[in-house]
């Protein structure tokens, strides 16, 4: 059974993002999937998997700051956080072949995501909303008011 599967629960009518995510759920269940298959096959799977959430990152943070978020904004800081454990781990995998800390990072992974998708990528597509934001071409058809300062936290009221 895979570790986490896409459902509408996830879907935050952002349709750019929501095919991002979509993706970075199959992407995810292709690295549990290849567990089994062996350390080159794991690698390579894996490091797709990395590159894909680098981009994913990436795109949202670009998006954030687009917005009047800071680059410390908590959705950004966590952002960075899951990229540091993917990166160590990839480091750990081509170095010593520890597929025990993939294997363990999936169900982390798989449990991690659906939060944040819930609290900080849905704060983020409201305000992206709100704004009339469009992530194609960066252009903002209402502009919020610009804030005494870059907002510090991930957009949403549900977060911590």
């Amino acid at each position: 059974m895979a570790a986490i599967t896409w459902t509408e629960t996830l879907a935050l009518q952002q349709p750019r993002m929501d095919q991002t995510h979509r993706e970075f759920v199959d992407l995810l269940c292709g690295v549990e999937a290849a567990l089994d298959a062996g350390l080159p096959a794991l690698s390579e799977v894996y490091a797709a998997f990395v590159q894909h959430t680098v981009e994913h990152f990436a795109q949202e943070d670009a998006w954030m700051a687009r917005l009047g978020f800071a680059p410390e904004s908590c959705h950004a800081l966590q952002h960075a956080q899951v990229l540091e454990a993917l990166r160590e781990v990839q480091r750990r995998l081509e170095a010593g072949g520890e597929a025990h800390l993939v294997r363990s990072l999936v169900p982390a992974l798989a449990e991690w995501f659906p939060s944040h998708a819930q609290t900080m990528d849905a704060g983020l597509a409201l305000t992206m909303q709100q704004s009339g934001f469009d992530p194609d071409t960066g252009s903002l058809a209402s502009p919020l008011a610009e804030p005494a300062a870059p907002r510090t936290d991930c957009g949403s009221a549900r977060c911590g």
